[in-house]
């Protein structure tokens, strides 16, 4: 993974501005992670990317460093991207532009084969999912400025990965948007970890995700766990890294037993993978952990 450093240097200070840039290529679906330095004469305010904003964190392992994440949305298309920072200093009013290019990650298909009920909904399986949607979408929309974790991310169980994220899918011939996370092979009750240390803001059955379990682990990062056969978590509960958080199980939309693994940004649905591995080399590296 490549890693860019930017300085930026003005006139009314003797330092530069070191920016740091995980790739200026980013692919759809993917996240990319800005680090700067912290500077006394500066206060750093947000990053901008047309009328979206992202705030920038202290860095939960390195009290001399702040970041960002950008994650780029699936649907996105190839372009380039000018992304502003904000900050004072001395006092005054500074902005800075930062240079990106989406490309196009070219995600493969797949056709899945499931009851049509889970395809064609009734009204009243129409009004349900709607319902958890949005009860979804506003906790994703939501952003603790404090992060939970202190050291780097571990997956939610060793196994098999038998999809990734991205792909196409098509559910009884019909194209019914990407998959949104990485399946990960597993038979009912298979014990499931968290990935990192968080808050659980949801422990519910819900028609498409079946048991759902989705943690914020703060600084709007989310994670999520579903098709579970039980949760042995609940709303609101406090966990650690490594916790056992339920069993994996074939509940919701699904043709078999397995553990749908997903990651959100900032709102933004982000492949998994990508992003701990980001996190975990350029982010949450071992020198720098509290532990």
């Amino acid at each position: 993974m490549r890693f860019f450093l930017v300085s930026i240097f003005f006139i009314s200070t003797l330092a530069a501005l070191n920016v740091n840039i995980s790739d200026s290529t980013i692919l759809n679906g993917k996240t990319a992670l800005i680090e700067l330095e912290k500077d006394e004469n500066i206060q750093y305010n947000e990053i901008s990317i047309g009328k979206k904003k992202y705030k920038i964190f202290n860095n939960p392992v390195n009290d001399k460093k702040m970041y960002v994440l950008i994650p780029i949305g699936y649907y996105e298309k190839p372009r380039n991207v000018q992304a502003k920072l904000t900050y004072k200093e001395k006092n005054s009013d500074v902005s800075k532009t930062l240079f990106f290019h989406i490309k196009d990650a070219k995600y493969q298909k797949e056709t899945i084969k499931v009851s049509n009920s889970k395809v064609n909904l009734n009204k009243k399986d129409l009004k349900r999912s709607a319902k958890e949607n949005k009860e979804a979408t506003d906790i994703y929309n939501s952003v603790t400025d404090k992060s939970y974790i202190s050291s780097s991310f571990i997956l939610p169980m060793e196994s098999e990965i038998t999809s990734s994220f991205g792909k196409a899918r098509v559910y009884n011939e019909t194209l019914k948007g990407y998959h949104s996370g990485t399946d990960f092979r597993a038979d009912v009750g298979t014990p499931i970890k968290s990935c990192n240390d968080g808050v659980v803001v949801l422990a519910k059955d819900r028609f498409y995700s079946g048991g759902s379990v989705i943690i914020d682990h703060g600084q709007g990062i989310y994670t999520c766990y579903f098709h579970m056969s039980e949760f042995s978590v609940k709303k609101n509960q406090k966990i650690k890294k490594a916790q056992i958080i339920g069993l994996s199980g074939k509940s919701g939309r699904v043709t078999g037993p397995h553990l749908h693994f997903s990651a959100k940004v900032s709102g933004v649905q982000v492949d998994p993978m990508q992003l701990i591995l980001l996190m975990n080399e350029k982010l949450l590296i071992k020198q720098n952990y509290k532990e």
